[in-house]
């Protein structure tokens, strides 16, 4: 099996109880692990798989508890930092229809920079998923992500590329955002946009128009998440839309994170980046991520909702 190492932010998801208001109305909040790469590995172990995540968290008791969470799911930390700002926050409000409304309080996920012997250990890894919602934003953790990039590029590593667009942390610099972006998917080998994303990247309000003009940027397989409607991919000239499953959304949030991580942990044990060559074998993975993420959204929380293995394959059957 395949190494994964996922880069960027580890936080907490203290997320509103009270269902259908907005956060300047809500009272009550749970204190849930979060932060899109750390819920990736999250989902590769629950799945049985091997992960390892690299990023920082405070000093602080939001740090211990981070820490001690992705211990718990068996996610390797060796590459986890501890710094002297506080522990990264999301505050997460759940509308009626499962969809959500983020305020970020950035930390010590934006000064994650490992050291000459932690990068060299870094480099072993097979398979590298750059999916952090605030990596782009700046600070040491972007130029981490850009030497991580660049390495990865080099040396022909599968590399898995998640903007995780976030509104209320790129106002006023979408243009920078979508430039990044760009940059990005034109050098990996997967990338994974919302429809939305696809839209505002672009540029065109038409989601296949838009993602085939986002597969032209480079050689990738690009995964467009439809909700409801399922997956769209374009892998060259193959065209297809994987549909999802049916079930009852009481919280989509990680439903993405989980989505990629059973990507990740199905190509972890691909011999090659050939299976993105062979349509129907990959279709199968996509089909698989989908249940996944359907069934992380059948539950409250990031973390909490990840599916074991046993569960997905009694879902699929």
């Amino acid at each position: 099996m395949k190494k994964v190492l996922c880069i960027g932010e580890l936080l907490i998801d203290f997320i509103c109880t009270d269902i259908g208001v907005s956060l300047s109305s809500g009272d009550n909040f749970l204190k849930k692990a979060g932060g899109a790469p750390a819920n990736v590995t999250s989902a590769i172990s629950r799945l049985g798989g091997k992960a390892s995540f690299g990023g920082s968290v405070g000093q602080d008791p939001f740090g211990d508890f981070l820490e001690n969470s992705l211990v718990k799911e068996g996610v390797d930390t060796t590459f986890l930092k501890r710094e002297g700002k506080p522990t990264t926050m999301s505050f997460v409000s759940v509308q009626e229809d499962g969809e959500r409304d983020f305020v970020f309080a950035r930390g010590a996920d934006e000064i994650y920079e490992p050291d000459e012997k932690e990068a060299k250990e870094m480099e072993s890894f097979d398979i590298f998923h750059f999916g952090s919602a605030t990596a782009l934003l700046g600070g040491s953790l972007r130029d981490t992500y850009d030497k991580f990039f660049a390495y990865a590029e080099k040396s022909q590593k599968l590399i898995c590329f998640d903007p995780n667009y976030r509104d209320n942390l790129w106002a006023g610099r979408d243009q920078e955002f979508i430039e990044l972006s760009k940059k990005y998917i034109a050098k990996s080998d997967i990338v994974k946009v919302s429809d939305a994303e696809a839209c505002l990247i672009t540029g065109i309000s038409d989601v296949k128009d838009a993602a085939l003009a986002l597969s032209k940027l480079g050689e990738t397989v690009l995964l467009v998440t439809l909700g409801k409607e399922g997956t769209l991919i374009i892998a060259g000239d193959h065209v297809e839309t994987v549909g999802s499953v049916k079930i009852k959304s009481v919280d989509s949030t990680g439903a993405g994170d989980a989505f990629v991580g059973a990507l990740l942990y199905k190509m972890a044990y691909s011999d090659s980046k050939d299976i993105l060559k062979d349509n129907n074998a990959f279709s199968n993975i996509v089909k698989f991520a989908n249940a996944v993420g359907a069934l992380t959204c059948t539950e409250m929380g990031a973390t909490e909702a990840l599916p074991t293995l046993d569960k997905v394959n009694k879902f699929l059957q």
